[in-house]
């Protein structure tokens, strides 16, 4: 990891760089770290997860419009996380599954940026326009977005953590095997385009994640842009 001063972008007067890697790497540490690296492709308890990694019980409160959680951290790290009531009132597998995508995006915060409330001068109010009021500072999610990168590195490095956390490169791997084409100079593993779909589905079924959770980790792992390589 990298540091450098923050360019004025957010309210942090530090911005760390992880490589892809790095990230991988810090959240299959932590889920071995609390023994909940399964052996084979199975859902992850991301809940369990958070209450033994950071010894903390997630909360869920109705919040504003737009918001799925906030977590409010301290000079020791987070002391608390909030998912909004909404997903949970739902009842949906759908919602369910983002509930979890929620928790490992909160908990990628933690994993990634806790050491950055840990600055004596941090501003107690610097989100103070997200809405949701306290005294204390947080790290405050509207959505857990899938488009283009806004400029929000925090949340992208967020982001970023829930492939890993819920759906771990090595057993996705295991998962899709099967569909695995080894091609071009490099022998880089590849999923055709026609196999795709059936892909994210295995995937999405076996970590009981939504698809677009899926369709995501198979672009982390496996980019459509290598098959230009073969």
């Amino acid at each position: 990891m990298k540091v450098r001063k923050s360019a004025g972008r957010g309210p942090f007067r530090e911005q760390p760089f992880f490589k892809p890697i790095e990230i991988e790497n810090i959240c299959e540490e932590a889920l071995r770290k609390v023994e909940l690296m399964p052996s084979s492709a199975e859902p992850i308890r991301i809940e369990r997860f958070i209450e033994k990694r950071f010894g903390l019980t997630p909360e869920y409160s109705a919040l504003p419009a737009g918001i799925l959680g906030y977590t409010i951290f301290g000079s020791n790290g987070p002391s608390a996380m909030v998912i909004a009531q909404m997903l949970a009132d739902a009842g949906t597998v759908v919602a369910e599954r983002r509930i979890n995508t929620t928790l490992a995006h909160e908990a990628g915060h933690c994993l990634l940026h806790s050491h950055l409330f840990a600055l004596a001068d941090m501003p107690l109010d610097l989100f103070r326009d997200e809405e949701v009021h306290t005294d204390k500072p947080k790290i405050l999610c509207r959505d857990v977005p899938v488009g283009a990168y806004d400029g929000k590195w925090w949340e992208f490095q967020a982001n970023a953590a829930i492939g890993p956390l819920l759906m771990p490169a090595g057993l996705v791997t295991e998962v899709v095997e099967g569909w695995l084409e080894r091609g071009g100079l490099l022998g880089i593993p590849q999923i055709p385009l026609t196999a795709r779909v059936a892909a994210a589905q295995a995937v999405s079924t076996q970590f009981d994640v939504n698809p677009v959770a899926a369709k995501i980790r198979l672009e982390q792992l496996f980019p459509k842009t290598n098959q230009t390589l073969l």
